[in-house]
C-alpha cells in the first residue's frame, strides 16, 4: 500500500508516493537536477516522450531504485539505461527515485474493466496501477513496449521472479492482448501540490 508523503520544493510542499513500511529516502531537488539527463525518453515529469520507454512519473521509489540499480549493476541490460544508470551513484539514484516517485499517476479505463488481463491484475491492477511494490504502473503504456518486455522475460534476456515463469506461458497473441488492453488506458502524471 502506498501512503503521501511531503516534499518541500521551492517553497511548495509537494505530495508524493511511498511504500507506508519504507521511509523516505532520496531528495526529490537534487533528483529534479539528475532528472534532466532523463527527460528526452522520459520527460521531467515522468510521462515517457518515445514509445520505447516506460512512463515512470509515480511509479514507486523503491521500485525505480532497483531497476535504476540493476541497471548500474549489469543484472538487468539496456544499451541506454545501462550506460546512464552506470555514473549514478547510490544517493543519485535515490535522489531521481524520489523525483520521480512524487509525481501522481492516474488511470481512466476506456473498456469494460471484466475484459482486463486476468492473470497481470493481481500485480498491476486492472486498470494498470500497480498494486504492489515490485510491480510497474503499465498505464498508458505503447503496446510495442509491453510486448518487448513481456518477450523479454518470455526468452530470458529480462529475469524476474514472477514474470519469468508468466510471460514463459504465454503466447505471442496473449502477450498482444495484455499490451493492448493496458496500451488502451488513458494515463494522467501530475505534479502534486
Amino acid at each position: 500500500m502506498r501512503a503521501a508523503i511531503a516534499f518541500g520544493l521551492g517553497g511548495l510542499l509537494l505530495a508524493g508516493t511511498a511504500l507506508a513500511d519504507e521511509p523516505a529516502v532520496g531528495d526529490p531537488v537534487a533528483g529534479k537536477k539528475i532528472a534532466g539527463q532523463c527527460r528526452t525518453c522520459h520527460g521531467i515529469d515522468g510521462y515517457a516522450k518515445i514509445p520505447i520507454a516506460p512512463h515512470i512519473g509515480g511509479e514507486p521509489a523503491p521500485y525505480l531504485r532497483n531497476q535504476l540499480t540493476a541497471f548500474r549493476d549489469g543484472t538487468r541490460t539496456h544499451e541506454m539505461m545501462s550506460v546512464v544508470a552506470k555514473m549514478l551513484t547510490d544517493e543519485q539514484i535515490n535522489d531521481v527515485a524520489a523525483w520521480y516517485a512524487y509525481p501522481i499517476a492516474t488511470a481512466t479505463l476506456t473498456a469494460d474493466p471484466s475484459g482486463a488481463p486476468e492473470a497481470c491484475t493481481a500485480c498491476h491492477g486492472v486498470d494498470g496501477i500497480a498494486v504492489i511494490e515490485d510491480a510497474p504502473n503499465l498505464t498508458g503504456e505503447t503496446n510495442i513496449y509491453i510486448d518487448t518486455q513481456l518477450k523479454a522475460f518470455r526468452l530470458g534476456n529480462r529475469k524476474h521472479e514472477i514474470m519469468s515463469a508468466v510471460a514463459a506461458e504465454m503466447t505471442d497473441a496473449e502477450i498482444r492482448a495484455v499490451a493492448d488492453w493496458y496500451g488502451s488506458v488513458k494515463l494522467d502524471i501530475k505534479m502534486a501540490n
